[in-house]
């Protein structure tokens, strides 16, 4: 899907997530990714893309670093789990419709649960129906509201549908449910630089997503591209400090001997 140039003339295709086939406790992806999915490649000519993410699950990832209280999500059963993972499986065998259908069966049986919902949804929003992509994320967010994957991929579809003032809501949304959702904050960050005229908030945005996931490329040069053009010196690493010399011991002078 083609969008318009961005204020410093560059041209993007907002991407959404791809197929979420992660059910780690039945509250759609987990809250933690490791590194978010390959994205678009960047050049000058190509702006950030919006953060694919991975198959919803049911349940949360801890991420490394400091711990932080998670999302709390519905308990997953055996049964939910197994009957999950089949649906899964078919997903990625490439049978689609047949997948949508155990989705959806799960989502009746289950409808505590976010995750079969999103799937769903990105299932119709890979066949190009947007519009009920939008709606049954919707309804999975109101199921779990404190879902962040399901919020980002809500505000995905709204990106992708040009609703970017709901999308980036969307992913505030997210943010809250839970701040070190990565994903989240480098969508925010697309949506705010190209689509809202606010580099100031997508340059932060961006920083946030560069220290969560710990990537490098390309965030790091959309970061110094806006750096340069809000005209902000990037802030170095405080200099390592010489160590002080330490004086040597003074040799003590031996005592001359009387007569």
């Amino acid at each position: 899907m083609s969008l318009p140039a961005s204020n410093s003339g560059v041209r993007m295709a907002l991407r959404g997530v791809t197929l979420c086939l992660v059910f780690g406790a039945l509250g759609a992806c987990g809250s933690a990714p490791r590194r978010p999915a390959a994205a678009v490649p960047v050049t000058r000519s190509s702006p950030p893309a919006a953060a694919p993410a991975t198959v919803a699950v049911p349940g949360t990832v801890a991420p490394t670093g400091a711990p932080a209280p998670a999302p709390v999500h519905p308990e997953v059963s055996p049964a939910a789990r197994a009957d999950f993972e089949r649906a899964v499986n078919v997903m990625r065998g490439g049978n689609l419709n047949e997948a949508e259908l155990e989705f959806k069966q799960i989502a009746l049986q289950y409808p505590q649960y976010a995750a079969p919902l999103v799937n769903v949804a990105l299932i119709k929003r890979k066949q190009g129906e947007l519009a009920e992509a939008e709606q049954l994320l919707k309804t999975a967010v109101a199921r779990e509201s404190g879902n962040a994957v399901a919020r980002t991929e809500l505000g995905a579809t709204q990106s992708m549908r040009g609703e970017f003032k709901d999308a980036a809501d969307s992913y505030h949304g997210a943010i809250a449910a839970d701040p070190r959702y990565a994903p989240a904050w480098r969508n925010l960050g697309v949506v705010q630089d190209l689509y809202l005229g606010d580099p100031h908030s997508a340059l932060t945005s961006f920083e946030q997503y560069k220290q969560l996931s710990g990537e490098d490329k390309p965030v790091s040069g959309w970061i110094a591209e806006l750096h340069q053009r809000l005209g902000i010196a990037p802030v170095k690493p405080p200099a390592a400090q010489a160590p002080s010399p330490v004086a040597a011991p003074a040799v003590p002078t031996p005592a001359k001997g009387g007569n």
